[in-house]
C-alpha cells in the first residue's frame, strides 16, 4: 500500500505542468530591440491584414545518390521540397501512400490519414484563424512523384499539443525574445504516437528522411521563428532526430496490452483480486442505472449520434478546458470520410443518448480519444465503462494488441492500463536557450523514469504479468 500511495503521489506531481527549472545564461538571445524587430515581421506575416504577403517558404533543391542492392552508385535524383498551405494540395491517395509506408499495414495509424487531417482543416479546427497555420512539407522527385510528406503547422500558441512548453515561452519572453510563432509537427489536438516524417518505402528512403529534416531546419531558420517541435513521434524516429541535433523529451501515457485474451473475464483473471473485484463492481453499476452500452461503427453512426456527441464533447470542454478545439462539422465530416475506422461507444437510458466515447481503429491499436456525457446528470462509473472497459472489450473482439487511452490519468492504472514512454523532439534556433532546455530535460527525464518504475512496481496485475 505504501508503494502504491507513493506512486500515485508521484504521478499526480508529474502530470501537473511543471515550472521550468533550468537556469538561462545571461547571454541568451539577441538584444531586446533586435528580437522585437524580427518577431514583429513574423507577426505581420501571420496575423496581418488579408493583403499581407505569405511566408516565404522557398527552399533549394536537393540531390541524392541512388545505389543498387550493393553500394555502387547507379544514378542521381533531384528532390524538390516545398511547403503547402493546405493538405488539399495533395491527393488523398498520395498522402495516404506515404503514411502507410511510414507505419506499415500492421501499425496503420488513422490520425495520419488525409481523411482525418483534411477534416481538421476543412471544418475550421486546424487553420490560421485558430492559430494553426498549415505549412505541410512535400518532397517530390523530377517526375513529380511524392516521396514524403510532413504534417506541419506554424503556431501562435501552445494549446492542443499535450506536450507542455508554456514555461519555455515565459522564459523566452523574460529575456526580451518571442517564443511564438513556432513550428509544430504533429497531429493537432491528438496525443497519439506515430511517425511524423512520412516517407515512401524506396531504396533511398533514408536519404529522403535526411533531406526533409534538413528542409525542416532550413525553413525554421529562414522564417526567423524560435523553434521547431515534433511531438509524439515514434521511438525510432525520435532517436534518429536526436542524432540530427534535436533535443529529446520523454513523457508518459497509459496503455492496455492484449495478452491474447479471449474475453474480458480472461483479462480480469490476470488482475490482483482487489482490482478485479473493483472493476466488476463498477461494471454492475451500469445495468443498475438502467443504462445500455452500444459500440457503433461506420454506417451505424447516424448524424443524430454526432449531434448528440458534440453536445457531450462541449460539456467536457466547458468544464475542463473552457473552449472547444473541434467543431460540430468536424465530427460529421470525419465520420463520413473514415467509415469503419471510427468506433463510437454510446450509453443509452431508454431511448435517449446520455454519453459517448470516440475511438479510432488502427492496424493493431484502438485509439481512445474523446469522451462526454449529458450535462445535467451524473452516472457513477459510466466514464470508466465507456472509455476503458468498452475499449478493452472491443480490442479483444477485434484482435487488437493495444488500447491507447489518451494523455494523463493515473486512475487508469487500477483498470489495467500501464504507463508507457512517449517522445517529443525540439530544435531551437538560439543555442543558449537550447542548452538550458537540454539541461532541464535531463532532470525531467530522470523524474519521469522514476515515476514509471514506481507505477509499474505497484501495478494492478498479478506478479509476472506486465
Amino acid at each position: 500500500m505504501a508503494a502504491a500511495a507513493a506512486a500515485a503521489a508521484a504521478a499526480v506531481s508529474y502530470c501537473k505542468p511543471s515550472p521550468f527549472i533550468g537556469q538561462f545564461p545571461l547571454s541568451f538571445g539577441k538584444s531586446q530591440s533586435q528580437s522585437i524587430k524580427i518577431s514583429s515581421t513574423i507577426t505581420a506575416l501571420f496575423w496581418g491584414s488579408k493583403k499581407s504577403q505569405p511566408l516565404d517558404s522557398s527552399m533549394p533543391d536537393f540531390t541524392l545518390t541512388v545505389t543498387d542492392t550493393g553500394t555502387e552508385a547507379i544514378g542521381r535524383k533531384k528532390i524538390t521540397v516545398s511547403v503547402i498551405s493546405s493538405i488539399m494540395e495533395v491527393s488523398p491517395h498520395e498522402w495516404d501512400a506515404c503514411a502507410l509506408d511510414a507505419t506499415g499495414p500492421q501499425s496503420f495509424n488513422p490520425f495520419l490519414t488525409h481523411a482525418f487531417l483534411s477534416s481538421l482543416e476543412h471544418t475550421g479546427c486546424a487553420v490560421k484563424e485558430t492559430g494553426w497555420m498549415p505549412s505541410h512539407i512535400v518532397a517530390k522527385d523530377e517526375s513529380e512523384n511524392i516521396l514524403g510528406v510532413v504534417p506541419l503547422y506554424l503556431k501562435s500558441h501552445s494549446y492542443g499539443e499535450f506536450v507542455f512548453d508554456h514555461s519555455w515561452a515565459d522564459a523566452y519572453y523574460s529575456f526580451g525574445s518571442r517564443y511564438y510563432p513556432k513550428f509544430q509537427c504533429c497531429v493537432p489536438f491528438t496525443p497519439v504516437t506515430g511517425p511524423r516524417i512520412l516517407i515512401r518505402n524506396t531504396s533511398f528512403k533514408d536519404q529522403v528522411f535526411d533531406i526533409i529534416v534538413s528542409a525542416l531546419k532550413g525553413i525554421t531558420a529562414k522564417s526567423q521563428v524560435s523553434s521547431l517541435h515534433i511531438t509524439f513521434p515514434s521511438e525510432t524516429e525520435c532517436h534518429k532526430l536526436k542524432d540530427k541535433g534535436f533535443l529529446q523529451r520523454i513523457g508518459m501515457q497509459y496503455h492496455w496490452k492484449n495478452h491474447n485474451y479471449k474475453s474480458f473475464d480472461e483479462f480480469l483473471m490476470d488482475m490482483k483480486q482487489s482490482k478485479r473485484k473493483n472493476i466488476r463492481q463498477e461494471r454492475k453499476k451500469i445495468s443498475a442505472q438502467n443504462l445500455t452500452m452500444k459500440r457503433l461503427r461506420g454506417y451505424e453512426i447516424k448524424a443524430s449520434h454526432w449531434d448528440s456527441f458534440y453536445k457531450f464533447y462541449r460539456n467536457t470542454t466547458d468544464n475542463k478546458w473552457g473552449s472547444p478545439y473541434l467543431t460540430r462539422d468536424f465530427f460529421h465530416e470525419m465520420g463520413s470520410k473514415m467509415g469503419d475506422q471510427v468506433l463510437l461507444v454510446v450509453a443509452e437510458e431508454g431511448d435517449e443518448l446520455v454519453a459517448g466515447a470516440l475511438n479510432l481503429i488502427g492496424g493493431d491499436t484502438l485509439f481512445g480519444r474523446l469522451w462526454g456525457c449529458h450535462p445535467q446528470v451524473y452516472y457513477p462509473s459510466l466514464h470508466f465503462e465507456a472509455c476503458y472497459y468498452q475499449a478493452i472489450e472491443a480490442a479483444i473482439e477485434l484482435h487488437l494488441s493495444t488500447v491507447e487511452a489518451g494523455a494523463q490519468g493515473e486512475h487508469k492504472i487500477q483498470r489495467g492500463y500501464l504507463p508507457v514512454t512517449t517522445y517529443s523532439c525540439h530544435y531551437f534556433m538560439d543555442d543558449g536557450f537550447g542548452k538550458a532546455i537540454e539541461e532541464f530535460l535531463v532532470r525531467e527525464a530522470s523524474q519521469v523514469n522514476l515515476v514509471m518504475k514506481l507505477l509499474h512496481d505497484s501495478g494492478p496485475f498479478k506478479e509476472g504479468i506486465h
